[in-house]
């Protein structure tokens, strides 16, 4: 499990085909340091496994599945800039919200506009994904837990502090960015808890 509190901002080294596997390799000085081989890590938003480390970087294999599902198969080119985060310890303090690292569906940004060293984000979402969002709930962001605060027919806003706008991705986004979304796993539950009382209800 994830907070959405990102650690690092990683690079991009290298990514190379191999087979059906896309084999990429991440600089991250510092998360690196503390990172096991077989290790979890959450790279923007996504749960990946380190399969080799390295100083100062490490390496992740992703399938077609992964690829197929995630804004991905564009992004990781040399130079890329990725959120990144460690599992939560057990006796680790909880930040941001429940994050699972399965991403559920990709977005797009709409507009990203600073105002001074802050910016309001509009992100576009499938329609499939907005019945999780809620105003002043979670959704992760290429792995960044935030804030909605405003809500529309097929998109989300939030509000960017300046040390989210410089310690993640966010600060080399550009609008038409695809980016991986997550909605609070908490409504997902809820929604699967009721589906069987909504199949029952007689509605005339």
């Amino acid at each position: 499990m994830f907070t959405g509190i990102v650690e690092e901002v990683g690079v991009v080294l290298a990514a190379e085909r191999q087979g059906a596997v896309l084999r990429v390799r991440i600089g991250a000085p510092q998360l690196s340091a503390g990172l096991p081989e077989g290790g979890s890590v959450a790279v923007s938003g996504c749960c990946l496994t380190a399969v080799a480390v390295a100083e100062g970087a490490f390496d992740c294999e992703l399938t077609e599945e992964t690829l197929s599902r995630t804004a991905f198969e564009s992004r990781l080119t040399p130079g890329r800039h990725l959120n990144l985060e460690r599992p939560l310890r057990a006796d680790g303090r909880f930040d941001g919200h429940i994050v699972q690292g399965h991403v559920d569906a990709v977005g797009r940004i709409r507009s990203l506009v600073r105002n001074d060293r802050a910016a309001d984000l509009v992100v576009e979402c499938p329609p499939g994904l907005e019945r999780y969002l809620v105003e002043k709930g979670s959704v992760t962001v290429d792995g960044i837990s935030l804030t909605i605060a405003g809500l529309g027919p097929g998109f989300f806003a939030a509000a960017i502090i300046p040390y989210t706008l410089d310690h993640t991705s966010l600060s080399h986004a550009r609008p038409a960015d695809p980016v991986n979304l997550e909605a609070d796993v908490i409504a997902k539950y809820v929604e699967r808890l009721l589906a069987p009382g909504r199949a029952g209800l007689n509605v005339s």
